[in-house]
Order: structure tokens, then C-alpha cells, then sequence
């Protein structure tokens, strides 16, 4: 279409590869550059609910719906909330099937994304502020096998249990495993220094962090594998904006970074691809001026962003508040009333 145009995509993400496969979908050939050595080089993540008017928008825009389809977990959209006790205080079985916010893993998505095109590969990073949480993930490989208990508990979808500012937050991934949150409100310079120097040290910390909540619960911690990550949670200011420049924009994290509280980054990230993709290519084919219509896409994306970035972070605070438990179920029990 315009072999002098020269795009290069920093980073390949969900939201990168996304823009790449729509770009090579009508006859471009973008520059991926990423940090990463391969898509495996680590753990990609847990699972992720494709949203009607973003992920799955984006899937479908990138012409791999159907590859999409066949890693789709509706069970997945199962949800429990319980207290530090183990009470199921809100629980929902996804819509008896409804398809609209289907659960898939990070990395298969990455996968289906990586299989449709063709990709190459160096690096960039940048660092917003720290929200002051920070999260340790920790995973139950084959739990239905190996912790029958635990995959009880936790159910066919997402296990969330509140107490006092804390959260164990469990999802059920499609490998069969589970991965666990668990919430700690701690100073940057205080995290930094958990240099856990094996497994049972990290358990024995946070086991003591929740030391009194139910005995099921510090089971989750106490029976872990030994892959424990720590990961400090970051977001952007709420609003963020930028003056627009020639040749360059930003999507995904890099535009509005935003807390797991929402579940609305990797389907942003994927619209942003979407539809910067679609209008460059509409750019080209009409000899529109590149930088307008970018600056037009980073003021829809703006629009698009704000709400979901503002909900982010106000979950952020109240589900880790002194009484994170009742706001959380009446989000969900106003979410429930809406959608009957």
C-alpha cells in the first residue's frame, strides 16, 4: 500500500500485536519491537474476560474470532466473593453460559495473535507511580488433581475473599491450574526489600500477613507451588492526556496504565490496537495526514479510557478499605440488579 511508510510498534503486548496483525492484514508490514526473547521466555499471566465493546471488538477486527472461540472457558465467568472465614457472601454462575465476557489465558490469546502474523523483536519500558498496593501471585498446578480442596473452593471461575483491607483474589486457568493474588498494602521501599530467598520463606510471610483468616483460606498460601512472584501494582494519574506529536503515539499500558481492579486494561489495550490499526490504514488508502488522524484516534481513545481508568482506580481504593467486603458486594449486587 506505501512501501516508504515505516511503522515501528514499540513493545508486544496484547495491544501491539494486535495493531501489527490488523497492519499486516491490509498489506503493512509494522516493526515489533520487545523486551522479551519469546513469547515463553515467562510466565505470561492468568486469565483474562474479553469484553463485548473492547476484546472482543479487537479479536474480531484482527479477523481471529474464531481462533478465539476455540480457547474461550465460558465456566470461567463463574465468580465467588467470600469473607477471611471462607463465607460465601455474593456468588454468581456467569450467566448460566452467557458469552459476554468470556474467560481466556493471556498467553493463549498472545499466542493466537503471534500464529496470524508475522513478527520481529527488541526493547523499551517506562515506569508510572506506584499505587501502594502490591500484589504476590501464586499458583496450584493441576489443583483438581493435586489440591481437590483448593479447586473446590475456588470453583470454575474467580474466588475473591476480603477482610480488613486484604484480598485473596483466585481465578481458574484453562491449564487446569489456579493462580492467587494476594494483597498487600506496603510501601515501595518495604517491598522492594522482600527478597524472599526461597518458597517457604515467602509462605511463612504471608501466612503471617494473614494470620487470622480461616485455616481453608491460608491453605491456599501454605499448600503453593514454589513459583511466587511478587508484583507491584502501578497506575497513571487519573486524568492523563499528552500533547499529540507527529510520528508517534502511545496504546495500551503505555497510554493508561490502570490497576487489575477493573479488568479493563488488556481489553483496552486490544481496542487501542484495533482501531489505530484501522485508522492508519483508512490514512493511507485516502492520503489522509497521518498526524491528524492520529491525534483524532488519541482523543477517542481518551474518551474510550477515562471512565474505565476512573472505575480502576476507585475499586482500587474501596476493595482495599477497611471495608473492601461491602463494597465489593454491592458493586456486584448493583451489577446483578442491571443485568437480571
Amino acid at each position: 500500500m506505501s512501501p516508504s511508510l515505516s511503522i515501528a510498534i514499540i513493545g508486544a503486548g496484547l495491544g501491539g500485536l494486535t495493531l501489527a496483525r490488523v497492519l499486516q492484514m491490509h498489506g503493512l508490514q509494522p516493526v515489533v519491537y520487545e523486551l522479551e526473547s519469546s513469547a515463553t521466555s515467562r510466565n505470561q499471566g492468568g486469565t483474562l474476560d474479553m469484553h463485548v465493546e473492547s476484546g472482543q471488538h479487537a479479536l474480531r477486527t484482527a479477523g481471529v474470532w474464531t481462533e478465539f472461540q476455540k480457547l474461550v472457558r465460558l465456566q470461567g465467568q463463574e465468580f465467588k466473593l467470600r469473607d477471611n472465614h471462607a463465607n460465601v457472601v455474593y456468588e454468581d454462575d456467569g450467566g448460566k453460559g452467557a458469552n459476554d465476557r468470556p474467560e481466556a489465558d493471556r498467553g493463549s490469546l498472545k499466542q493466537v495473535l503471534l500464529d496470524a502474523m508475522d513478527v520481529s523483536a527488541s526493547s523499551r519500558r517506562a515506569k508510572p507511580v506506584y499505587s501502594g498496593i502490591a500484589m504476590v501471585e501464586i499458583r496450584h498446578a493441576n489443583a483438581d488433581l493435586n489440591h481437590p480442596e483448593i479447586a473446590e473452593l475456588v470453583g470454575q471461575g474467580n474466588n475473591f475473599c476480603l477482610h480488613n483491607g486484604q484480598c485473596i483474589a483466585s481465578q481458574r486457568n484453562g491449564d487446569g491450574s489456579i493462580r492467587t493474588y494476594i494483597t498487600l498494602r506496603i510501601s515501595p521501599q518495604e517491598f522492594s526489600e522482600l527478597k524472599f530467598p526461597d518458597a517457604p520463606s515467602a509462605r511463612s510471610y504471608l501466612l503471617a500477613k494473614y494470620s487470622d483468616w480461616d485455616e481453608r483460606l491460608r491453605d491456599v498460601i501454605r499448600k503453593c507451588d514454589d513459583e511466587i512472584t511478587p508484583r507491584e501494582i502501578y497506575a497513571l494519574p487519573v486524568p492523563h492526556v499528552w500533547e499529540s506529536k507527529p510520528g508517534v503515539t502511545l496504546i495500551g499500558d503505555a497510554a493508561h496504565l490502570m490497576s487489575p481492579f477493573a479488568g479493563e486494561g488488556a481489553n483496552l489495550a486490544m481496542w487501542d490496537g484495533a482501531e489505530l490499526g484501522l485508522a492508519l490504514v483508512d490514512a493511507i488508502k485516502t492520503g489522509k495526514d497521518l498526524h491528524t488522524v492520529t491525534a483524532e484516534f488519541e482523543k477517542r481513545m481518551y474518551a474510550m479510557s477515562l471512565p474505565k481508568a476512573e472505575e480502576s482506580a476507585h475499586n482500587l481504593t474501596t476493595f482495599t478499605s477497611e471495608n473492601g467486603l461491602e463494597a465489593c458486594l454491592s458493586f456486584f449486587l448493583k451489577i446483578s440488579s442491571q443485568n437480571p
